[in-house]
């Protein structure tokens, strides 16, 4: 990515602010070193040299604004483009961080059709596309033959305060499945934050399904509150959770994928990485992390284009940073 966006300032600054080396805070921000080092020495204050994210990001917008102005489809924004979209970014995402960031951009449509163009002629750049031009399939009616996982708590019983999206520890849960149904990827985010962990998992049985969420939220135990899953036997062992998170554990009602909207979503980010079909035995525990890492720290359009790690830190500390995954 060629710009820095605000969120990743703020976390430099406050990471700055700790005694944090640059090395490590290009490897938390997802960025190389001399990016991070390029970035205090132009943007730090010129009189004692300390640096500081609104500052530094005032600076970068009046460097903007003072830029010849591009009315088409220039060269730099070309670049521009390609650069945001190899990160993954979906045109929506790119146009919304250049408003934010104050640099000049096209139209979403625009975007698209010069994706199109590129795919004509032999380019790649659709293939960062999440569905890549794909349509979305129908979802017919199916009956649920998945079987019934016992003393299950129905959606029904969540508390409302969980639907306001206002505080971090509402968590929702579920599998992503590798080809021929072996092992599989376990999802969980934040349905405020929208941050995400994920973690391979040798198999789908609830034994194993079970050892990985409670391995996974050990960090955050102190900030739960609930936590949502489908009614896969995968999670049968959702009392063991419940009792070793102390958390609340509840269920959606069967086929009704919209009661775990977040958790869908996100999947279909992660999808554009592992697609169906993929074989997930060659797939190793650094690469889970730095799609997790990726995907956290991509800017949102109902965060106003800031990250989830961003949001994730505003929830819990307001000024602090932690968690940096």
């Amino acid at each position: 990515m060629a710009h820095l966006t605000h969120s990743q300032r703020y976390t430099i600054g406050c990471l700055l602010s700790k005694g944090i080396k640059q090395n490590k805070i290009a490897e938390v921000i997802g960025k190389d070193k001399s990016v991070i080092s390029r970035e205090i020495k132009r943007n730090s204050d010129a009189r004692n040299q300390h640096y500081r994210s609104d500052l530094a990001q005032k600076k970068y917008t009046t460097r903007q604004q003072i830029k010849p102005r591009h009315r088409k489809l220039s060269e730099s924004i070309i670049q521009e483009i390609k650069s945001l979209l190899r990160e993954d970014y979906s045109p929506e995402q790119i146009v919304g961080i250049s408003k934010k960031e104050g640099y000049l951009m096209v139209s979403i449509e625009t975007i698209y059709q010069y994706v199109w163009k590129d795919k004509k002629e032999a380019g790649d750049l659709y293939s960062h596309l999440r569905r890549q031009g794909r349509k979305y399939r129908k979802r017919g009616a199916m009956k649920d033959s998945r079987g019934i996982i016992l003393n299950r708590i129905s959606i029904d019983k969540r508390p409302e305060i969980v639907e306001k999206r206002k505080r971090f520890g509402d968590l929702e849960v579920d599998l992503i499945i590798g080809r021929n149904h072996k092992q599989a990827i376990l999802t969980i985010n934040d349905r405020a934050s929208g941050v995400l962990k994920m973690k391979k998992v040798k198999s789908k049985q609830a034994k194993e399904v079970t050892r990985a969420i409670n391995e996974s939220l050990q960090e955050w135990i102190p900030y739960l509150h609930t936590i949502t899953a489908d009614n896969g036997k995968e999670f049968a062992g959702h009392q063991e959770v419940a009792e070793q998170l102390n958390i609340d554990y509840y269920f959606a009602h069967p086929y009704h994928s919209w009661e775990r909207g977040s958790n869908e979503n996100i999947n279909g980010l992660i999808r554009q990485y592992f697609p169906k079909g993929s074989d997930f035995s060659s797939i190793t525990d650094r690469q889970i992390k730095q799609i997790e890492t990726k995907i956290n720290n991509r800017p949102r359009k109902r965060f106003g284009y800031e990250n989830p790690i961003f949001e994730m830190n505003k929830l819990l500390f307001n000024s602090e940073v932690a968690f940096m995954s």
